[in-house]
C-alpha cells in the first residue's frame, strides 16, 4: 500500500463533490489519497459490470482511496469517486461496500454536483429573502426586515437540503436499477443505510460525514426499500470469492492503518485463515521484525506462487529495509505476473534506483517510462523519471519529468516553467521538444507568449567580449 500525491490537484479542484463535506478537499485531506494494486483491482472487478449496466464506461470511473477514519463517500466531477478507508471498515460485507460505489456511481450518472445543485437551490431563496428584507427596511419596516434578513441563512440551507435529500434519492434509484440489471442485489445499499439509520435524529456535528452531505430519512429509506425487495436479484448472496476478497481488504487496510500491536491482536495467531495472516505478516513488518515478516510472507507465496501481491509486499518489506538489490528480484516477480499494473513497476524502479547502479538505472527509466505511458497522471512516476533521468546527467528529459509531473499535480505554472526549461534543452522537432511545448500551450500560454519570453531572455543574457587578439 503506497501514499502517493497522484490526483491530489484533481481532488483539490472538485469542490463540486457530491457528498464530500467541504473540509475533505482540502490539500492534507487529498494528500491522504492512498494507493493499492490489490484493492484497486478487487473493487474495480466488482464494480465494472454495475457501471456499465448504469451507462458508464468502467475505465473512466477512478475510484480513490482516501486514508481518513471518518466514514464517508463521494462523487465530483471528472467521473472520481472517493472511498474512504473508514467507511470500507464500516461495510459488513462485500454487498453492502458496492451498494455504497453504486449510488455513488449514480450522482455521477446523475451528473449531480453541489455547485450546480444544492448550492444554487439554497442561494435562491437565500437571495430573495435577503432582497425582501432590504426592501422592507427600505420601506419603514426595519423589525420586519431584519428579521427576514437574519432568517435568509435559515431559508437557504433549509432549501438546499431539500434539493441534496432529492438528489440522494435519485442516486438510490439509479445505483440500485443498476445494482440489479448486472445481476446483484441492492440488499447491500439498504442495510448500508439501516444500519446507520440512527443518524437521522443525531445533531448536525454528531453526524458521520458522510451523512451530513448524503442526508438521511425514514421517508429515503422506505423509498429504496420498496424498490429492492421488488427486484429479482434481492435475494443474491455474494460468492464465497467475494466474502473471502472483502475480508482481505478490510485486514489489509486495518494491518496498514492500524499500530502493529492492534493488528496482532485483533488477529491472533489462533486465527489460521489467509486475511489473519496476511494482515500478522504487515504488522511484523511495520513493527520492524523483517525475519519474522519474510517468512510469514514466504509461506504465502508457498501456497499461492503466482499472487503478484504477495511478491509486492516482500519487494516492499526488503526495499524499506534498506535491501533494495534483495527487492528487485520481488518486485520484478510482481510486474512479470500482472504487467498492466502500473505501481508495480514504478516499486520495481524505485529499487533499481536506490541500487545506485548504472545499468539498474537504465532498466529503471524503462519501467518508469511504460508505467507513466500507462497512467500519465501519476506524478510519483514522473518524480523518480526525473531522478534516473538527471543521474544519468540527461537534464532535457529529467526537466521535462519534472514538467509532467507538475501537470500531473494541476501546478501549471510550475509545470511550465519546467516545460521551458526542457525546450531549450531538448532537440527541437524531437518528440520530447514537442511534448515540452504541448504542456506549456495545456497552461493557456499561446506562441506569442513563448516569442515575447524568448526575445526577453534574449535581451537580458549577458553580452560575452571576444577574447583579445
Amino acid at each position: 500500500m503506497n501514499w502517493l500525491s497522484r490526483h491530489t490537484a484533481r481532488l483539490i479542484g472538485a469542490a463540486t463533490a457530491v457528498g464530500l463535506v467541504l473540509t475533505a478537499a482540502s490539500p492534507a485531506s487529498a494528500q491522504n489519497a492512498i494507493r493499492d494494486t490489490e484493492i484497486e483491482t478487487i473493487v474495480h472487478e466488482w464494480s465494472a459490470p454495475v457501471f456499465t449496466a448504469m451507462g458508464l464506461e468502467p475505465d473512466e470511473i477512478e475510484i480513490l482511496l482516501i486514508n481518513e477514519n471518518d466514514l464517508n463517500a463521494f462523487a465530483t466531477r471528472g467521473r472520481i469517486m472517493g472511498i474512504n478507508t473508514g467507511l470500507i471498515l464500516r461495510t459488513r460485507n462485500a454487498n453492502e461496500l458496492l451498494g455504497v460505489i453504486a449510488h455513488e456511481a449514480g450522482h455521477i450518472k446523475n451528473r449531480h454536483t453541489l455547485r450546480d445543485g444544492a448550492q444554487q437551490a439554497g442561494m435562491q431563496p437565500l437571495l430573495m429573502t435577503m432582497a425582501l428584507g432590504a426592501l422592507a427596511i427600505a420601506a419603514g419596516a426595519p423589525d420586519a426586515g431584519a428579521v427576514l434578513l437574519g432568517n435568509s441563512q435559515y431559508f437557504g440551507t433549509l432549501s438546499a437540503l431539500r434539493y441534496m435529500t432529492h438528489q440522494e434519492g435519485e442516486a438510490d434509484n439509479t445505483g440500485a436499477r443498476a445494482l440489479e440489471r448486472a445481476g446483484e442485489s441492492g440488499r447491500g445499499l439498504l442495510t448500508f443505510f439501516e444500519n446507520f439509520r440512527s443518524q437521522e435524529v443525531f445533531s448536525d456535528a454528531r453526524r458521520y460525514p458522510y451523512f451530513r452531505s448524503h442526508p438521511l430519512s425514514s421517508q429515503r429509506i422506505e423509498n429504496l426499500r420498496r424498490l429492492v425487495t421488488e427486484q429479482s436479484n434481492y435475494g443474491h448472496q455474494d460468492s464465497p470469492e467475494r466474502v473471502a476478497q472483502h475480508a482481505l481488504i478490510v485486514a489489509k487496510i486495518h494491518a496498514f492503518m492500524d499500530p502493529p500491536n492492534t493488528t496482532l491482536q485483533a488477529y491472533p495467531e489462533t486465527d489460521t485463515s489467509l486475511p489473519a495472516r496476511y494482515a500478522r505478516a504487515i504488522a511484523w513488518y511495520k513493527d520492524g521484525q523483517t525475519d519474522r515478516a519474510i517468512a510469514a510472507i514466504d509461506v504465502l507465496l508457498q501456497e499461492e506462487p503466482e499472487n503478484p501481491y504477495y511478491w509486492e509486499l516482500r519487494g516492499q518489506v526488503l526495499f524499506e529495509e534498506g535491501r533494495p538489490a534483495e527487492a528487485i528480484s520481488a518486485h520484478q516477480r510482481s510486474v512479470d505476473l500482472k504487467p498492466d499494473a502500473p505501481l508495480l513497476r514504478i516499486n520495481l524502479a524505485h529499487a533499481m534506483i536506490e541500487t545506485q547502479d548504472r545499468d539498474q538505472l537504465a532498466l529503471a527509466v524503462d519501467q518508469l517510462k511504460r508505467a507513466t505511458a500507462m497512467e500519465s497522471d501519476n506524478s510519483m512516476g514522473w518524480r523518480l523519471l526525473s531522478q534516473a533521468y538527471a543521474t544519468q546527467g540527461k537534464e532535457g528529459e529529467a526537466r521535462l519529468a519534472s514538467a509532467e509531473m507538475y501537470f500531473a499535480l494541476g501546478a501549471q505554472q510550475q509545470a511550465t516553467q519546467f516545460a521551458l526549461r526542457a525546450r531549450d534543452m531538448l532537440e527541437p522537432g524531437s518528440n520530447e521538444w514537442t511534448r515540452a511545448m504541448d504542456i506549456v500551450f495545456a497552461s493557456g500560454a499561446t506562441q506569442d507568449d513563448v516569442d515575447d519570453l524568448d526575445r526577453r531572455n534574449s535581451r537580458n543574457r549577458p553580452v560575452i567580449a571576444p577574447a583579445a587578439g
